[in-house]
C-alpha cells in the first residue's frame, strides 16, 4: 500500500471513529441506565483494593495460559533456533507443509486448553485466569479493520468453562500489531513497531473496542489487560505511551463501562513513568515480578504509587523460579493486599508450572534435527508432532502438587504434609525425592535456593534423573547434598518391630554421613557413605536391628556430612510382619471419568486393604476401602459425584502391607 492509500485509509477510519462517538453519545443514556444492573458481580477497583460484586476485597490468585495462543521458544524448547510465535509456526509449517501445519495448529489449540484444564485449575484453588492473546486471531496484519471470529470463538468457549467454575477471565493483548517491544514475546519482526506506526496504534485501539463490545456484559470477565510488557525508549517523553493507553481505555468505555482496565508499565511492566495519575476510575496498575528478592523494598515504589493515587495493584506475571521463591513472593504480595498470576500454566518438560507436557523421544529427535539446521523427514516430523498434540491434554500431563502447595498453603504453613505421589509405608521403600511438601526449613533444608537438578519437583532440593536401574528406584535421586541439610517424610509404620534399613547411595569420594531421626530422636546409628567410584555408581549400605514403633511418625534424614547422592531407603522387617503377600492394582477405567470409575485389584494372601483419595494438594478427600481381604480378585468403585468432589485430578492411594499403589484419576464434569 502506498503512502496516499495509507493516508486515505487512516482518514476513513477517523471519520468512522467520529461517527461511532456520535452514536455513543446518542446511546449514553441507555448505557448509563444499565450500568448498575451490569455492575452487580463485576470486579471493580475501589480505592487500593479490587472488590467483587458484593463489595468484598478479592485477592486475585491466577494463572497465565501462556504458550497457547502465542507459543514461545523457551516453552517449546526451540529458543536456540525459533523463538517467536511466527518463527515456531513457520518451523512447523515448513516441516509438515502448509495444509498439514494448519491442521496441527488447530489440534494444538483444541488440546492445549480444554474444559478439563479449567476444572483442574479451579480445583487447585485458582480464582482467575489471564489469557495472553495474539492480534492475528482477531484481525489479519495486512487487512486493516477487517475482523475474523477465530479469537472470539476461542474466548467464548474458554469463558463458558470459566463461568461454570466461577473463575474470572482477564484478557491480555500479548502480541500487538507491530510489537510493543523488540522481543519474541510480542512477535516483533522488525520495524515499524507499534510505537513507530500510527496505523498500528489506531488499529489496536479499534481492536480493543471490538473486544470490549463483545464482552461488555460478561459476568466472569475480570477485566482487560490492554498491553503486555511494553519495552520502548520513549526518549524521556512518555506522552505517546500514556495517550495510547488512555485512548484504548476510551474505546473500551464506549461500550463497556463496567470492567476493570489493567494498565502495565514500561520496561516489562516495571516502570510507570507517565502513567500517573490514572485516567479512569475503574483502573488497576499491573506490574510483573521475576527473580528479584522478596523483600518490601522491591515493591515499595509500587505500593507508594498505589497509595498516592488510590488505585489498586495487580501482579499480572510472576513465577519461573523455585518453590521457596514463589512462596516468598506470594507471601510478600498478599501481605500488601496484592493479587498475583503465575506464569505459565503449562509448558513442555518443566517443573516450574502446575502441568508439564511430557516430551517424547521422537519430539526430542525432532528438536535435534531443527537445532542442527536439518530438515526432518516429513513423515517423521508428522509423527513426532502428532505425538506432541496427544500429550497436551491435562490427563496426559505431569501435575506438580509441590508447586501448587507452594502457592496456596505454604505462604502461611505451620506444618508439612505428605507428597501425594509418595509411598511412605514401613516396611517398604521410601524414595529420597518423595519427601514431604512444605516450606524450606520445615519439610527440607537445602543450603541454596537454586534447583540444580531441575527434575521431578520444583523445590530447592536438587533432584536429578538417575541411572540406578534397580526396581526400588523411581528414576530420580537427590544430589548436591551438603553438610547440615535434611529431608523429612511422614511415614506410616504397619507393625512395631525390628527393621533393617538399606540406604542406596553413590559418591565419588565417600565420607558422607546420614543420621535418621524418628519424631526428633535418633533412629539407629550413623550411616557412613563409602566411595562408590562416581556419582552414578550405586551401592547399598545396611543398618540392622533398628526398633520402630507402629503408627504415623515423622522421619528425618539429616545429612551430617554431604558429598554423595541418595536414591532411597528400604525398610525390611526382621520379624516378618507387615507383608501379607503380592498385590496388584489396575489403572481405573474409564479414565477420565464422570461420575464413576472402577479399580480392579488382586491380593495373594489375607491382609488389610486401605484405599484413600487425595487431591493434588495432598489433602485426603475420601476413604474408599479399609478392610481385610482374603486371597482373590476385587474391585473398588470410585464415584466422585456421590462424594461431592469438584472436577479435577485425584490420586487413589492403595495400601496393602508394605505395598502401595497410586492411581491417577481424572474426574470431568
Amino acid at each position: 500500500m502506498d503512502y496516499f492509500s495509507s493516508l486515505l485509509m487512516d482518514l476513513r477510519h477517523n471519520i468512522m471513529k467520529t461517527f461511532s462517538n456520535i452514536l455513543a453519545v446518542i446511546f449514553s443514556v441507555a448505557i448509563a441506565s444499565q450500568t448498575t444492573a451490569r455492575a452487580q458481580g463485576y470486579l471493580k477497583a475501589s480505592g487500593t483494593k479490587i472488590i467483587d460484586g458484593s463489595g468484598n476485597q478479592l485477592i486475585l490468585r491466577g494463572v497465565n495460559l501462556g504458550n497457547w495462543l502465542e507459543p514461545e521458544g523457551y516453552m517449546w524448547q526451540t529458543s536456540s533456533f525459533a523463538n517467536s510465535p511466527t518463527e515456531i509456526r513457520d518451523l512447523v509449517d515448513n516441516a509438515l507443509g502448509q495444509q498439514a501445519g494448519e491442521a496441527f495448529w488447530n489440534e494444538y489449540r483444541q488440546n492445549y486448553v480444554t474444559r478439563s484444564d479449567i476444572d483442574s485449575i479451579a480445583s487447585w484453588g485458582f480464582n482467575s485466569i489471564r489469557l495472553p492473546m495474539h492480534y492475528e486471531f482477531f484481525t489479519p496484519k495486512d487487512s486493516p479493520y477487517v475482523y475474523v471470529q477465530a479469537g472470539f470463538a476461542i474466548i467464548d468457549s474458554l469463558l463458558s468453562w470459566c463461568t461454570a467454575d466461577h473463575i474470572y477471565l482477564i484478557l491480555d493483548l500479548h502480541c500487538a500489531l507491530g510489537g510493543q517491544n523488540t522481543g519474541n514475546i510480542s512477535d516483533y519482526s522488525g520495524p515499524p513497531s507499534l510505537w513507530q506506526d500510527t496505523s498500528y496504534q489506531n488499529r489496536t485501539i479499534a481492536l480493543w473496542g471490538r473486544i470490549a463490545a463483545h464482552y461488555a456484559t460478561a459476568r466472569w470477565i475480570g477485566g482487560y489487560d490492554i498491553l503486555n510488557e511494553t519495552a520502548w525508549n520513549f526518549g524521556g517523553n512518555t506522552a505517546q505511551f500514556r495517550n495510547l493507553m488512555a485512548n484504548i481505555t476510551s474505546a473500551i468505555r464506549q461500550s463497556d463501562p463496567s470492567h476493570i482496565v489493567f494498565v502495565e508499565g514500561n520496561w516489562y511492566a516495571t516502570d510507570f513513568t507517565g502513567l500517573t495519575p490514572p485516567w479512569d476510575n475503574n483502573m488497576v496498575y499491573s506490574f510483573h515480578k521475576y527473580s528479584s528478592t522478596n523483600d518490601q523494598g522491591t515493591i515499595q515504589y509500587l505500593v507508594n504509587m498505589s497509595r498516592s493515587y488510590n488505585t489498586p495493584l495487580w501482579c499480572g506475571e510472576t513465577g519461573e523460579n523455585t518453590n521457596p521463591w514463589i512462596t516468598g513472593c506470594v507471601r510478600l504480595l498478599e501481605a500488601n493486599g496484592i493479587g498475583w498470576c503465575l506464569w505459565p500454566y503449562k509448558k513442555i518438560q518443566s517443573t516450574s508450572c502446575p502441568a508439564s507436557i511430557k516430551e517424547s523421544p521422537d519430539f526430542k529427535t525432532l528438536l535435534r534435527y531443527w537445532d542442527q539446521g536439518v530438515t526432518p523427514p516429513q513423515q517423521f516430523a508428522a509423527g513426532a508432532l502428532n505425538g506432541l498434540v496427544d500429550s497436551l491434554k491435562v490427563a496426559a500431563c505431569s501435575i506438580h502438587p509441590d508447586l501448587i502447595d507452594a502457592l496456596f498453603r505454604e505462604p502461611n504453613a505451620t506444618s508439612d504434609i505428605p507428597f501425594p505421589y509418595a509411598n511412605t509405608n514401613i516396611p517398604g521403600v521410601i524414595n529420597a525425592d518423595n519427601y514431604d511438601m512444605g516450606p524450606a526449613g520445615m519439610a527440607y533444608l537445602d543450603s541454596d535456593l537454586a534447583n540444580n537438578g531441575g527434575a521431578y519437583r520444583n523445590d530447592a532440593v536438587d533432584i536429578e534423573t538417575t541411572t540406578d536401574s534397580v526396581a526400588e528406584s523411581n528414576g530420580y535421586d537427590v544430589g548436591w547434598i551438603l553438610d547440615g541439610e535434611f529431608l523429612t517424610y511422614t511415614v506410616n509404620v504397619a507393625d512395631s518391630g525390628t527393621y533393617n534399613i538399606e540406604t542406596r547411595v553413590a559418591s565419588g569420594s565417600g565420607g558422607g554421613q546420614i543420621q535418621l531421626l524418628l519424631d526428633g530422636k535418633g533412629l539407629g546409628g550413623v550411616i557412613n557413605v563409602p566411595s562408590t567410584g562416581n556419582w552414578q555408581s550405586w551401592r547399598s549400605v545396611l543398618l540392622s536391628g533398628v526398633k520402630i514403633p507402629i503408627g504415623k511418625h515423622q522421619l528425618e534424614a539429616y545429612f551430617i556430612t554431604g558429598g554423595f547422592n541418595l536414591d532411597y531407603f528400604k525398610f525390611t522387617s526382621q520379624n516378618g510382619g507387615g507383608t501379607p503377600g503380592s498385590f496388584t492394582a489396575t489403572q481405573n477405567y474409564p479414565n477420565p471419568f464422570n461420575p464413576g470409575t472402577r479399580i480392579d485389584f488382586h491380593v495373594s494372601a489375607a491382609g488389610r486393604v486401605r484405599a484413600e483419595v487425595f487431591d493434588v494438594l495432598g489433602r485426603k478427600v475420601a476413604t474408599l476401602m479399609d478392610e481385610t481381604k482374603n486371597p482373590g480378585d476385587y474391585h473398588i468403585d470410585f464415584n466422585a459425584g456421590r462424594l461431592g468432589l469438584a472436577a479435577g485430578v485425584y490420586f487413589v492411594r492403595m495400601n496393602y502391607g508394605s505395598s502401595t499403589r497410586i492411581v491417577k484419576s481424572i474426574y470431568l464434569k
